[in-house]
């Protein structure tokens, strides 16, 4: 039982829409990232995903609104919505989400992520 520190791990990360881990609860995994630009559109058939904003600011966009999801927010997509995170300024943040989740979902592309690096 170790604590972490969010502001050091997130000093690990060079690259954005390039998640790592740092911990595991139950068969969740605990990520940090740091996001800049446009994702994919995508959606998980099985997973629900939840966006925790450490720093920063993330827009959600959905097929029928986009949501605005600022410092210390948080928002859980549910399976099967799809949707694009973009964020016009670097902002970091940290995710829940199963541990066999991919990060594009239902898109494999350049940014998908097969294997994921603890931190």
């Amino acid at each position: 039982m170790n604590k972490i520190n969010l502001k050091e791990k997130l000093t690990y990360i060079k690259k954005h829409w390039d998640p790592k881990i740092i911990a595991e609860v139950n068969d969740m995994h605990v990520k940090l990232a740091k996001l800049k630009g446009d994702f994919t559109w995508h959606f998980h058939e099985n997973e629900d995903e939840l966006f925790y904003v450490v720093k920063g600011e993330l827009v959600l966009k959905f097929r029928d609104k986009d949501v605005l999801v600022k410092e210390g927010e948080l928002i859980v997509v549910p399976h099967g919505v799809e949707h694009k995170p973009v964020a016009e300024k670097e902002v970091h943040i940290m995710l829940f989400e199963p541990r066999k989740t991919l990060n594009t979902g239902n898109v494999e592309n350049e940014k998908t992520k097969v294997s994921e690096e603890w931190i």
